[in-house]
């Protein structure tokens, strides 16, 4: 596709602005210049090379624009493929453990003793440690608060 994209004023006004803040991420300051190069004239194929990205993404960002305008383009649609380990009842009460009295034998929670809780209590077959600290980090029960009593070690 090498016709050019029609940006209005405003969604030029707004992709421009995106990228002098520099607050967003990666893939939406990626999508923010193949727009308005895509708006300039350029070839998928000159693009590509430009901005050092893949020719499907080139193209996928046009396709987007086509079908929902700067929003489709520019925010991320949820996964809803993306399988999570723990259902957020889960989490919650793993979260909640954290805040419990640790094992006998033990001075803290680690995300390991944490892993091995959510197996016991039948949460899941098995669960890594790593997947444990993410869920945590999510809810502000990392590692470095001391406050909850959860370490990694």
């Amino acid at each position: 596709m090498k016709e050019s994209i029609k940006l209005t004023a405003s969604d030029r006004k707004e992709l421009q602005a995106v990228l002098h803040r520099g607050k967003a991420n990666a893939r939406t300051l990626t999508r923010a210049r193949i727009l308005l190069k895509a708006a300039d004239g350029w070839s998928n194929q000159r693009i590509m090379e430009a901005i050092e990205t893949s020719l499907s993404t080139v193209k996928r960002v046009r396709e987007r624009y086509a079908e929902g305008g700067l929003a489709r383009v520019l925010q991320d649609q949820p996964q809803a493929h993306r399988r999570h380990a723990l259902t957020p009842v889960q989490s919650a009460h793993l979260v909640a453990i954290t805040c419990s009295p640790v094992p006998d034998g033990h001075d803290h929670w680690t995300v390991r003793l944490l892993a091995d809780q959510a197996v016991e209590l039948g949460f899941v077959e098995s669960i890594s440690p790593e997947t444990i600290r993410h869920l945590l980090k999510k809810t502000n029960s990392s590692r470095g608060n001391t406050s909850n009593g959860a370490f990694h070690r």
